[in-house]
């Protein structure tokens, strides 16, 4: 008889919650993972609920102690806890955490962005000694971004550290061919939450500038947030109104729609992104990024090769770079094509499950 297979419990949102760890929680569900490990999904945070405040309580205050009852009773050879390293994540999943490792469970730490370890310690001797302890508990920390990994090896020399980037379903966008050299008006689109520290605003700004200086463009905003009403008042005060499309949240065949419509995306974010699917998905489509040099994201794309890196908050350097690719189609083209050959060679579902196979058979 053969040996059982080993059981991971992936810790992390509700898998209908719209939301970046979401979707790699069923991504990791439904790839080939499934067929060498039992793989369960163990619900944490407010992603994805509906709950009073009266629930909401509870559910901080005694939600370590049904993990610790779930774990005593399921058994998994993994704990597979995915969090973030910011203020709200980091002290909700210290509990967690302490569970896990207090069972004895094997555990897999993998941070989704936030800050880096020293930033979020601050300097103080307290919070930098809690953060290399808890740093330390788990058998492997997993990261998205190469710069991650170094910070991450400086501040925990002993702790087992690896870089494992996201990955996309690339099925759809393979019958998407490079962008034809046309003279219609380049499309530029977002896609994602409408908040500030996406550099949403430098987005209008931009255009703009643009629309000053006789640029025609179809723009479109696809997402909602905090900031979509604030935003609509702001383009009408900068008169682009009739210039930008609000689409609002875009979900499957709609998406690929606007992704396979589009010529560039307009990416400004000063965000700690880690690696935002948005971007993995605008280039398998073809679509050429302009965005920042964050977290992850100069792994992904090389400036001149695949889009352009602009500088964070600068709308005059945003409006540059989509003017430089409007007047050069050829140049847009070249970096189309080349976006889709780096995301089907680095980036594609299968190459995540390798990966993590090997982190799980390793511990």
């Amino acid at each position: 008889m053969g040996e059982a297979r080993k059981s991971v419990v992936l810790f992390g949102p509700s898998l209908g919650a719209v939301s970046g760890v979401s979707t790699h929680l069923n991504q990791l569900l439904a790839s080939s993972l499934a067929r060498d490990f039992t793989l369960h999904h163990f619900l944490v945070g407010r992603e994805g609920r509906v709950e009073s405040v009266a629930a909401r309580l509870f559910r901080f205050a005694f939600s370590p102690l049904i993990l610790a009852a779930y774990l005593l009773k399921a058994r998994p050879d993994i704990v597979h806890l995915n969090t973030s390293i910011n203020r709200k994540a980091f002290w909700r999943d210290l509990g967690y955490l302490f569970v896990a490792r207090a069972l004895r469970r094997r555990t897999v730490y993998q941070v989704h962005g936030g800050e880096l370890p020293e930033d979020f310690a601050a300097h103080r001797p307290l919070r930098m000694a809690l953060l290399r302890w808890v740093l330390g508990m788990p058998q492997a920390v997993v990261v998205l971004a190469q710069c991650e990994r170094t910070a991450y090896r400086r501040f925990v020399p002993a702790t087992r550290v690896e870089v494992i980037p996201n990955a996309i379903d690339i099925d759809v966008s393979r019958q998407i061919s490079p962008r034809a050299i046309t003279a219609a008006p380049l499309h530029v689109v977002y896609v994602g939450r409408l908040a500030k520290t996406k550099g949403i605003y430098e987005i209008l700004e931009a255009v703009r500038l643009l629309h000053d200086r006789g640029t025609t463009l179809r723009v479109t905003l696809a997402g909602d947030g905090e900031e979509a009403d604030n935003l609509k008042a702001l383009a009408s005060r900068l008169g682009i109104a009739q210039r930008i499309e609000f689409a609002g949240p875009l979900f499957g065949e709609d998406k690929n729609r606007l992704w396979a419509s589009a010529d560039v995306f307009a990416f400004p974010t000063f965000h700690a992104e880690g690696l935002p699917y948005a971007l993995l998905e605008c280039m398998a489509f073809g679509v050429v990024p302009v965005t920042t040099a964050v977290a992850a994201i100069p792994d992904v794309m090389q400036d001149g090769v695949h889009g352009r890196l602009i500088p964070a908050r600068n709308p005059p350097a945003l409006a540059d770079a989509i003017a430089s690719l409007d007047a050069d189609r050829a140049t847009l083209q070249r970096m189309s094509g080349a976006g889709q050959q780096r995301i089907r060679e680095h980036y594609t579902l299968e190459r995540m499950a390798g990966e993590f196979r090997a982190l799980y058979q390793s511990l």
